[in-house]
């Protein structure tokens, strides 16, 4: 086996080992699976293409796909998510580790195409570009599946298998129900409002807060940034959702309206400039701009450059952005994922379920994705079940069993 790495300095090795051995510690259906999959190594011989945010846990799923017996190579899904101690670490441990913190687009598309030239038989992306590449590349024929970790990847792959262009399957990890319910609204919840906060340094409490999309990921936004005392105001295209914020108690209105009135945006939609030049016309002076969704396009930066008279870095991951009549405007991490770009992405113990779901999902494609059709499908429900249970038993919690006979009542039609 061939190593081969693409990384800034390995000398930031230890402080990476250090993170692993802390994350580690806090994910145990990942080491559950490990430990029951170690003996039958049940990846042996293929290669994994990985395209994540390359952080701990991140580090840590990959480093047991190849324990499991399979030669990984793995890139980041954005060019401000990498920590170089980490991908240090991770070098000592996986075939191949093409990533470094800061990449221009130039480089983020040479190392993702990196992955893509390994060849992989199976890949867990994020975002989509890595499956894209391939297909570009024209190396999607011999990929015998895909999983993808969010809604932005999983649209772009549903745009692909509607054009009849996809070539391999796709398990939608993103759809599970575990990774739904905990990472998108759990998770994104506490690791957006912590990139915000952190960044920042300023007080939430007593401020508008503008979440811009209620779907899970907008929900534990919004629910956090009430929990921290901010007035939260929701914006929504989806009547269901917008009325749904408005039971849920949070004030709803057009973005026109919310323009004036917010201290921090919060963009939460996987959709194009929801954010755009008419909006930053309106907006306080000081107003902060974050983006939750995976790709730097919810908030129109290009808009923003191009009406602001001046533009200055004044603390890390936070640009100043003054308007022609002196009103200035802070974008938070360039436009990029917040969460990750300006902070360590999601609790360990959340990401333990996200990451455990792809293992298994990529288990199972080894096994049957040659027998599946080249289109995206739910995670197994058997796969997302194994997760949570496995999750309730390493927190020593029990729960009850449906009885024989009620088994048989939820079955039938007659009472």
């Amino acid at each position: 086996m061939v190593l081969e790495h693409a990384i800034r300095d390995p000398s930031l090795a230890p402080e990476g080992r250090r993170k692993l051995e802390w994350a580690w510690a806090r994910m145990p259906v990942l080491r559950r699976l490990k430990a029951r999959f170690l003996d039958k190594r049940p990846l042996e011989g293929k290669k994994i293409g990985v395209c994540l945010h390359l952080e701990a846990k991140t580090a840590l799923l990959a480093i047991t796909l190849q324990e499991l017996g399979a030669e990984v190579s793995i890139t980041s899904s954005n060019p401000l998510t990498t920590q170089d101690d980490v991908a240090a670490a991770l070098a000592e441990k996986v075939s191949h580790v093409y990533s470094w913190y800061n990449e221009t687009l130039e480089e983020y598309e040479m190392n993702v195409s990196r992955v893509a030239e390994f060849r992989p038989d199976i890949i867990v992306d994020d975002g989509g570009d890595l499956g894209v590449t391939l297909h570009k590349k024209g190396f999607a024929e011999n990929v015998i599946g895909g999983t993808e970790e969010t809604t932005t990847g999983v649209l772009r792959y549903k745009a692909m298998e509607n054009d009849g262009v996809l070539r391999f399957p796709v398990i939608a990890v993103n759809n599970a129900k575990s990774k739904r319910i905990f990472d998108n609204k759990y998770g994104s919840g506490q690791s957006v409002v912590d990139g915000i906060m952190r960044t920042t340094n300023m007080l939430v409490a007593g401020k508008y807060a503008v979440v811009v999309g209620y779907g899970w990921v907008g929900k534990g936004i919004a629910s956090r940034l009430r929990g921290l005392g901010a007035r939260v105001i929701v914006c929504e295209v989806d009547p269901f959702s917008a009325l749904e914020a408005h039971l849920d108690g949070f004030e709803v209105m057009k973005m026109d309206d919310a323009a004036s009135l917010g201290d921090i945006f919060v963009t939460a939609t996987g959709n194009l400039k929801p954010i755009t030049v008419k909006h930053f016309l309106k907006m306080k002076d000081g107003a902060v701009l974050a983006n939750a969704g995976h790709f730097d396009v919810e908030v129109d930066v290009r808009g923003l450059k191009s009406i602001a008279k001046e533009v200055k870095n004044v603390r890390k991951n936070i640009d100043e952005y003054t308007l022609p009549d002196g009103r200035r405007l802070y974008l938070l991490a360039e436009g990029r994922l917040v969460n990750i770009a300006a902070g360590d992405g999601h609790p360990i113990e959340i990401m333990d379920l996200s990451f455990a779901t792809q293992l298994l999902s990529v288990i199972f494609l080894k096994e049957n994705g040659e027998r599946l059709e080249d289109r995206v499908y739910d995670v197994p429900e058997e796969i997302d079940r194994e997760v949570v249970l496995q999750k309730l038993a390493a927190e020593n919690i029990q729960i009850d069993v449906l009885t024989e006979e009620q088994r048989k009542y939820l079955q039938q039609w007659t009472t």
